[in-house]
C-alpha cells in the first residue's frame, strides 16, 4: 500500500478584460501587472532566460517569494499562476488564493482598478475560447498506472463535476472547418498555430440552457499530448519538474478553476486519494465507463440533475453512487491523518446532500452558487436564458476582485463554506508551504532580490543556479531545504 504522501500544485489561466481602449490591449494590460509584481514591487526573481523560446521567452514571469510562477503564457497572452507544491489542501487554497490578491493589488496600485478586470473563468462565452486550470499530482512512475490504469481514473474524473464543476450559462458546439486557418490567421496570431495538427471552430449551442462544466465541451480526447485544439482529461508530462524517487507528474487537464475554497479543496482532496487507489491498483475494471467523454457532457448537461453514466458493461449508474464506489475503496485510508479523514468525511456528505437536493449546496459548490445568482437576475430583470445578459452575470462571478466579485459578495456575506481565512491568505502572499521544496526556493529568491551583485541566476522548479558557477539541487519536492543558504552563504 502506498503511504499517500502527495505532492500536488495548480496552474490557472485567467482572463483579461480592458474597459478602456486608451489603455491598449489585454496583452498590455497584463504585461503592466505583471512588470509591477517583479520589478516594482519585487515579489520574485523574473526569469533572465527563456524557459521556452517559444511560449515563455525570457522576462515573461518568474518564482515568487511564496514559491509560486506568475508568467504570461504566449498562447493567448494571458496571465497564468502556478502554485508552489504543496502537501496540505489548506496550503494550496491559500498559496492559490494569494496570487489572485497579487494580481488584485498591483491592478489598484496601478489605478487599473476601473479599467481592468481579471477572472479565472474557464470558458469565453463569445470567443469560444477555453482558460485551462491544470491540476498537478505526483504518482508513482509507473507505465501501467500512466497507461491502461488510467481508464479506472475517467470514471471518477468525468463525475466529480458534480461538486467540483463551476457551472456556466449556454454551451458550445465543436466542428471541423476543413480550410483551416488561412494565411492571414497563421501571420498574425502565429504562436496559436505551432505544432497544432487538427483545428476546431466553436459555435454557439442554444439547446443548453445551463450546464455543470465551462469545459466539458472542449474536451476531445481523454489523453493527448499535443493540446492546443485537442484537449484531454490526461496530459501525460514526463519530465523533471515534478520527478523524484521512482515519481513523475500527472497533469491533469480537465478541472475549472473554482472560486469557492471549500470545492476547491475537495476536488484536489479526493482526486489525491482515488489516485492513491490507482497506485495500490484496487479499483475494479467494472468502474469502466462506456464512454468517457460522452459521459462528461452528459453530466455536465443533464437539467434534470440526474447525472446518470453508463458503463462498460452496459449497465447505467449515477454520477453520485459512481462517486461513492470510490468513496467506498478508499474508507480503507481512514485515520492515516487528519486531512484524509476530513476528506472521506466531507466527500461522502457532499454525495449525500447532493442527491437529496442539490441546489441545497450553495455554500459549497460553485456550479450551485452560480445557478443561483443567474436565476435570480433572471427574476429581477425578467429574461430568458438567452439573453446575452446572462454571460456578463457568468463571467462576474469569477472576478478576482474581491470588491467587485459576485462570489465574493456571496462569501462576505457569510454564504460559502470557507477552508482558509483572509489572514491566510495575506501570508501566503509572501510565505511559502514549509514542508516542501517551496521553501528553500523562496529563499533563494530572497537571496537574488537582497543581493548587490548582478550576477546571473536561473530557477527551475527542481533547482536554482544561483549564479554562473552555483548550483543548488532541490530534487526532493517533499525536502523543505531549510539549510539552504548555509550551503551557499547569507550573502547580499
Amino acid at each position: 500500500m502506498s503511504d499517500g504522501r502527495r505532492i500536488f500544485g495548480v496552474e490557472t489561466e485567467f482572463g483579461t478584460l480592458v474597459a478602456d481602449p486608451s489603455l491598449g490591449s489585454p496583452e498590455s494590460a497584463v504585461e503592466m501587472i505583471k512588470d509591477y509584481l517583479f520589478f516594482d514591487l519585487r515579489l520574485g526573481a523574473i526569469d533572465l532566460h527563456a524557459r521556452d523560446d517559444v511560449f515563455e521567452p525570457a522576462a515573461s514571469g518568474g518564482v515568487l517569494l511564496n514559491g509560486a510562477r506568475l508568467y504570461i503564457d504566449a498562447v493567448g497572452s494571458h496571465l497564468e499562476y502556478a502554485t508552489a507544491e504543496c502537501t496540505q489542501l489548506k496550503d494550496l487554497v491559500a498559496n492559490d488564493r494569494a496570487g489572485q490578491r497579487q494580481i488584485v493589488r498591483a491592478i489598484k496600485e496601478l489605478e487599473l482598478e476601473d479599467m481592468v478586470s481579471v477572472y479565472n473563468n474557464s470558458v469565453d462565452h463569445f470567443g469560444g475560447h477555453t482558460f485551462g486550470c491544470h491540476e498537478n499530482y505526483l504518482v508513482r512512475d509507473d507505465g501501467d498506472l500512466l497507461g491502461s490504469r488510467l481508464q479506472l481514473l475517467y470514471p471518477f474524473l468525468v463525475t466529480r463535476q458534480i461538486f467540483a464543476g463551476v457551472g456556466r450559462v449556454g454551451g458550445h458546439i465543436l466542428y471541423v472547418d476543413e480550410r483551416g486557418p488561412n494565411y492571414e490567421d497563421v501571420r498574425q496570431n502565429p504562436i496559436d498555430y505551432i505544432w497544432v495538427s487538427h483545428i476546431y471552430h466553436v459555435a454557439a449551442d442554444d439547446g443548453v440552457k445551463f450546464q455543470l462544466s465551462q469545459r466539458a465541451d472542449h474536451i476531445l480526447k481523454t489523453v493527448a499530448s499535443r493540446v492546443r485544439f485537442n484537449r484531454a482529461l490526461i496530459n501525460p508530462k514526463w519530465e523533471t519538474m515534478y520527478s523524484h524517487s521512482g515519481m513523475t507528474r500527472l497533469h491533469m487537464l480537465f478541472g475549472e478553476a473554482n472560486q469557492n475554497e471549500f470545492a476547491y479543496a475537495l476536488k484536489v482532496g479526493t482526486t489525491a486519494l482515488v489516485l492513491r487507489l490507482l497506485e495500490d491498483d484496487v479499483i475494479p475494471p467494472t468502474l469502466c465507463l462506456a464512454n468517457p467523454l460522452q459521459a462528461l457532457r452528459d453530466v455536465s448537461r443533464d437539467p434534470e440533475f440526474k447525472w446518470t453514466v453508463q458503463l462498460a458493461g452496459g449497465e447505467t449508474i449515477g454520477a453520485a453512487d459512481l462517486q461513492r464506489q470510490y468513496l467506498k475503496i478508499a474508507q480503507r485510508y481512514r485515520a492515516s491523518d487528519e486531512q484524509t479523514d476530513w476528506v472521506l468525511n466531507e466527500w461522502e456528505t457532499i454525495l449525500d446532500d447532493l442527491e437529496r437536493d442539490p441546489l441545497n449546496c450553495a455554500d459549497r459548490v460553485d456550479w450551485v452558487a452560480k445557478f443561483d445568482v443567474v436565476k435570480q437576475f433572471m427574476e429581477s430583470e425578467g429574461l430568458e436564458w438567452d439573453d446575452d445578459a446572462l454571460h456578463s452575470v457568468d463571467l462576474e462571478y469569477h472576478n478576482i476582485d474581491p470588491s467587485q466579485s459576485l462570489f465574493h459578495a456571496l462569501q462576505e456575506m457569510g454564504k460559502t463554506r470557507r477552508v482558509v481565512d483572509d489572514l491566510d491568505i495575506v501570508t501566503a502572499m509572501t510565505d511559502p508551504p514549509r514542508d516542501t521544496r517551496a521553501f528553500g526556493r523562496s529563499k533563494l529568491v530572497d537571496l537574488v532580490l537582497k543581493r548587490k551583485s548582478r550576477s546571473p541566476y536561473a530557477f527551475d522548479w527542481n533547482g536554482v543556479a544561483v549564479d554562473r558557477n552555483r548550483f543548488v539541487s532541490l530534487d526532493d519536492p517533499f525536502d523543505p531545504y531549510e539549510q539552504v543558504l548555509d550551503q551557499w552563504g547569507n550573502e547580499v
